[in-house]
């Protein structure tokens, strides 16, 4: 099965993602979803990405608020992709997590979609797009949820 590795920055992120077993299931994706602060705990999350890679993880998504740089310090450190997701923590509403997970120097792509809610289900719904292109199954999903609406 596909697997998909969510990060959050803090327990107060897990809000964003209560729907992600919602998507995931849909789209046959095995997920975990752990907190780790890419400032507080460096090492943890060097460890957690290394790890991932070791266990056949396809993607990861990394989501943080204010000027954080969760996204950014997984794909530095890793060759699997890696989805940002901004989160609306602070007095810029999101904008400055935006900005700081979008603007990475060449070598450190991480693709980053919408602040929030939006942006979580978008990252469920690309990287089951990601992993598609080697499991036909999912992109049958993909496109069944696309005809209704990309809707659940």
């Amino acid at each position: 099965m596909a697997k998909v590795l969510i990060l959050i920055g803090s327990n107060s992120d897990r809000v964003f993602f209560d729907d992600a077993a919602q998507y995931a299931n849909y789209f046959g994706l095995d997920f975990e979803l752990e907190v780790i602060s890419a400032h507080r705990d460096p090492d943890k999350l060097r460890i957690r990405v290394a790890r991932a890679e070791e266990e056949g993880t396809d993607v990861i998504i990394a989501a943080a608020g204010m000027a954080a740089h969760l996204a950014g310090a997984c794909a530095a450190q890793s060759i699997l992709p890696v989805i940002g997701v901004p989160l609306p923590n602070s007095e810029l509403n999101g904008l400055d997590a935006l900005l700081s997970t979008v603007q990475m120097p060449t070598g450190v792509p991480v693709a980053t979609v919408a602040i929030g809610k939006v942006g979580a289900r978008n990252a469920l719904v690309l990287a089951a797009q990601i992993i598609a292109r080697k499991e036909p199954e999912i992109g049958h999903k993909i496109r069944e949820f696309k005809a209704r609406g990309s809707r659940l």
